[in-house]
C-alpha cells in the first residue's frame, strides 16, 4: 500500500516475445538426434556405474565400513562385470578427451590437387569442396581416436558392452599383399634390365627420332591441295603427276633423311654401350623405328589426299576434265566414270608403292639386301579406297544427271530413231506440201 516509487514500479517487467514455431530442417533434426543420442549414452553410462557401485556395496555387510570393503576380485562375477564396464567406460572417456594430432594441411592440399579444376570452380562447388574437407578431417580424427583406443585400452569381452558400442571394425590391410619386403632393390634391378635391353632409350635412337621428325613433320609424297586453283585436269595427267611426285619425293628422302641416318651409324659413337651379343636386337630396333617413320609418312599422305574429296567440303575438291562424246551412235563421257574412279584410286596405290626398297642399316653396313617394312598399313589402304569410292559416287551424281538429260533429249537423233523415221517418211512418197 506504500506509494513510494521503487524500481519495481518504475520499470515494468519486460514482455517476452511470443515463441516462434517453425519446422526444423533435416540438418537440424539430424543434429538434435545426435545430441539426444549422446546425452542418452552419457546417462546410460552413469547408470551403469551407479548400478555397479550399488551392487558392490550391497554385498558388504551393513555394519562394516566402506573402507573395509572386500577386494573386487573376491566379489561375485555379476558384480565384477559391472565394475569392468564402468572402469572401461571411464578410461575410454578420459582417452577420448585427450587432444589428437591434427591432420596436416599439406595432406589436404594434396587431396584437392587430385580433383579436376572444373569441379572446384563456382560458389556452390566451393561449398561442396569445403564440406568434403570437413568430412575428411572428421574421418581422420575418428580413425585416430579409435586407433589410440585400440593401442592403449583393451576392451573387455562382455556382451553388454558390445551392445553399448556398435561401431564398425577398423579397416584391415589388403589380403595377399606383403608390405614388409622392400621394393627398392627390385626396382633398381628392373631399371638396369630395361636400360640394358630396351634399346629405344639409347641416345642414338633419340637422334634418329629427331632426324625423322625434322624430315617428315611437314612433308607429303603427293600434294594436290592446290589442284583446284590450277583448273580442270584429265585422268592421264593425274596419274602422271602422282607418279612424278612420288618419284621425286623418294629421291629427296633418300638424299636427305636416309643419308643423315647412314652418316649417324657410320660413326662408332652410335654403338656406345651396345654389347656384341646385342647388336642384332639393336639393329632390329633401328629397323622398326625407321619403318614406323616411313609408314607414318605414307599414312599421313594418304589421309590428306582422301580429305580432298570430302563431300561436305568442296573448297579443295579437284576438278576433272571430261568430254561428252558421240561414237557408233552412242553418247558417253570420255573418260568413263569407271576410268575416273580408277585414276583417283591409282594415286593411293602409287603412294603405297613408294619407299619400298629402302635398305636397313644392318644391310647397308654389311652389304646385305634386306629392306625396311614400309608398306602402307592394310587398314589405312582399305579405309582410303572405300572412302574414295563413296566420295566419287556422291560427287558424280551431278554429271550423271547431266548425262541423263542429254540422252533423254537428244538420244533419238543419234541412236538411229530419227534416220528410221526419215526413211519411212520418204518411202511413203509424200506430196510437196508434206515435204514442206
Amino acid at each position: 500500500t506504500s506509494k513510494k516509487r521503487t524500481l519495481r514500479t518504475l520499470f515494468r517487467p519486460a514482455a517476452l516475445p511470443p515463441p516462434v514455431i517453425s519446422e526444423t530442417s533435416p540438418s537440424q533434426k539430424k543434429l538434435l538426434a545426435y545430441h539426444r543420442d549422446k546425452e542418452q549414452q552419457e546417462v546410460l553410462n552413469q547408470l551403469l556405474i551407479d548400478r555397479a557401485l550399488e551392487v558392490y556395496y550391497k554385498t558388504v555387510d551393513e555394519t562394516d565400513k566402506r573402507d573395509a570393503a572386500p577386494p573386487i576380485r573376491e566379489l561375485p562375477s555379476t558384480v565384477r562385470k559391472y565394475f569392468f564396464i564402468a572402469e572401461y567406460l571411464f578410461l575410454k572417456e578420459r582417452a577420448q578427451s585427450n587432444p589428437m594430432i591434427p591432420i596436416q594441411q599439406q595432406w589436404l592440399r594434396s587431396m584437392l590437387a587430385l580433383l579436376p579444376r572444373s569441379l572446384m570452380e563456382g560458389r556452390d562447388r566451393k561449398l561442396i569442396t569445403e564440406e568434403l574437407l570437413k568430412e575428411i578431417v572428421r574421418d581422420y580424427e575418428k580413425s585416430m581416436q579409435r586407433c589410440v583406443l585400440r593401442r592403449v585400452l583393451v576392451k573387455p569381452d562382455i556382451k553388454e558392452l558390445d551392445k553399448l558400442e556398435e561401431e564398425a571394425p577398423l579397416p584391415l590391410l589388403p589380403v595377399g599383399l606383403d608390405f614388409s619386403s622392400t621394393w627398392h632393390n627390385s626396382y633398381i634391378k628392373a631399371k638396369q634390365q630395361i636400360i640394358s635391353t630396351l634399346h629405344i632409350l639409347h641416345p642414338t635412337m633419340k637422334t634418329l627420332l629427331d632426324f625423322g621428325y625434322r624430315a617428315f613433320f611437314n612433308f607429303l609424297l603427293v600434294d594436290f591441295s592446290s589442284s583446284r586453283e590450277k583448273g580442270p585436269i584429265d585422268c592421264k595427267s593425274l596419274k602422271t603427276d602422282a607418279s612424278l611426285s612420288c618419284s621425286k619425293a623418294e629421291e629427296e628422302i633418300m638424299s636427305t633423311w636416309y643419308r643423315r641416318v647412314v652418316g649417324l651409324f657410320s660413326q662408332s659413337e652410335a654403338l656406345d654401350g651396345v654389347k656384341l651379343d646385342q647388336l642384332e636386337s639393336f639393329y632390329n630396333c633401328v629397323a622398326v623405328l625407321m619403318s614406323n617413320q616411313l609408314k607414318g609418312l605414307l599414312g599421313r599422305t594418304t589421309e590428306v589426299f582422301v580429305k580432298l574429296f570430302d563431300p561436305e567440303d568442296g573448297s579443295r575438291l579437284p576438278l576433272f576434265k571430261m568430254d561428252l562424246t558421240y561414237d557408233e551412235k552412242r553418247m558417253e563421257f570420255y573418260p568413263s566414270l569407271q576410268d575416273l574412279e580408277e585414276a583417283i584410286l591409282f594415286v593411293v596405290n602409287c603412294i603405297g608403292q613408294t619407299l619400298q626398297n629402302v635398305q636397313t642399316m644392318r644391310a647397308w653396313l654389311t652389304g646385305g639386301t634386306a629392306t625396311l617394312d614400309a608398306e602402307l598399313p592394310a587398314h589405312i589402304a582399305l579405309w582410303a579406297k572405300s572412302t574414295l569410292k563413296k566420295s566419287i559416287r556422291d560427287n558424280l551424281e551431278g554429271p550423271k544427271e547431266h548425262f541423263k538429260g542429254y540422252v533423254e533429249s537428244y538420244g533419238w537423233l543419234v541412236d538411229g530413231t530419227a534416220e528410221e523415221r526419215i526413211n519411212r517418211f520418204i518411202a511413203a512418197q509424200p506430196s510437196f506440201d508434206e515435204y514442206t
